[in-house]
């Protein structure tokens, strides 16, 4: 009855879309309604194993926005005869040397940050002091009537009997290992490259692979020909929203790394390069990226100037730098067809927290960004696409 009262309509017909932009592509794919529960046991099954297996979907994840951001240099590498084993080679070297480089370049500023974390500690600490003892020792008045409330409630109380001796317990808490900490920390330095290993060659193969899995979809599609060009449309749309979307938050987070630097270079603060580089890859995490960021950063500037007001300083520039992308420059180089409400991307930060982690928090909007567009050239999901759009 459900699929009667569905007009009849042709599956190349475009649906209405945002003003001055192309109607997006969309493929008729009717669910009844008695599949619902079959639907809402499936996405459960999706979420579990999401979770169960993030050792191998973060990498894969990873590895498909990296390949995402680089396939534009290597298509155009192709077009000077480079074949793409080749290209993707190149173009994945080139990456690595980048970071080798910079990582070797940063090294030495790292390790001041490092030896400079004791003395900033005992500098806080002091300034605590100082601070608690101007104000009256708030703290410890506290303390102490606490303790006189304590010590009225035990007299008021009377002295229960005691059965017997009570044999005391002592906890001894097991020694530190200088062994196992090494042992751990090791183990995890292992784990972390060896998941670096594993992206790199990740990819390496999609680079490589390009529109291989694009003609096996087509080849799958169906056996007429509408169905096959209805289904390459629908690839292109949604790789081509992937694209510009990670073209943005590429350029935005180089930006804002770049801003960031200039502006705690002119303020003073030791260090800026690497301070400038950790403001824009939170910055790729909204909402709570600037909120790091502008923290991190007031944190940095009162260890080392010790004075609130360049802290201050510090704060409200580095929050002006991350607002002003957030609130012009993202709007101004992403379509509407790309953009994700306020509390979708809210709510999918919390989700895929959950689900991932730290890296959940990273990977979210990308995540919705591609679930984005996969609704939205689907016909039963378009409402997915619709509440998730602005």
């Amino acid at each position: 009855m459900v699929e009667a009262l569905r007009p009849a309509r042709d599956p190349l017909t475009p649906t209405e879309g945002a003003p001055n932009e192309p109607a997006p592509v969309v493929v008729d794919a009717p669910v009844g309604v008695q599949n619902i529960p079959l639907t809402v046991l499936a996405v459960i099954a999706v979420i579990l194993l999401l979770q169960f297996a993030s050792v191998v979907f973060i990498p894969v994840v990873i590895a498909i926005l990296i390949s995402y951001s680089l396939s534009p240099s290597v298509a155009s590498l192709q077009k000077v005869g480079i074949p793409a084993s080749i290209g993707a080679g190149i173009v994945v070297l080139l990456l690595l040397s980048l970071l080798g480089v910079g990582g070797y370049k940063l090294s030495g500023e790292l390790g001041q940050i490092i030896d400079q974390v004791p003395t900033a500690t005992q500098r806080i600490r002091a300034r605590m002091r100082a601070q608690q003892v101007q104000r009256g020792g708030v703290v410890d008045k506290m303390q102490r009537a606490a303790k006189a409330v304590e010590k009225t409630a035990n007299e008021a109380t009377p002295d229960s009997p005691s059965p017997g001796e009570v044999q005391q317990v002592a906890v001894v808490q097991p020694a530190f290992s200088v062994s196992n900490y090494l042992w751990s920390g090791g183990m995890t330095v292992l784990n972390v490259a060896g998941q670096f290993v594993l992206i790199v060659f990740l990819v390496y193969f999609f680079l490589v692979t390009g529109d291989l899995y694009k003609r096996k979809l087509v080849k799958i599609a169906g056996p007429t020909f509408t169905e096959k060009k209805l289904t390459v449309q629908i690839l292109d749309e949604i790789n081509r929203q992937i694209e510009n979307f990670m073209r943005v938050q590429v350029l935005t987070s180089v930006l804002v790394a770049v801003a960031t630097s200039l502006a705690l270079w002119w303020l003073g603060l030791q260090q800026y390069v690497i301070w400038g580089l950790m403001a824009g890859i939170f910055n790729s995490i909204p909402y709570l990226g600037p909120v790091i960021v502008t923290g991190g950063l007031g944190i940095v500037a009162f260890m080392q100037f010790d004075n609130f007001e360049q802290t201050f300083t510090v704060c409200g520039i580095a929050f002006a730098i991350t607002s002003l992308e957030g609130f012009l420059l993202t709007p101004a180089l992403m379509s509407r067809a790309a953009r994700i409400n306020s509390a979708a991307i809210f709510t999918g930060l919390l989700f895929w927290s959950w689900v991932w982690g730290v890296w959940g928090t990273i990977l979210a909007v990308p995540m919705l960004m591609m679930v984005k567009a996969v609704c939205d050239h689907i016909e039963d999901l378009q409402p997915i696409g619709e509440l998730l759009g602005e």
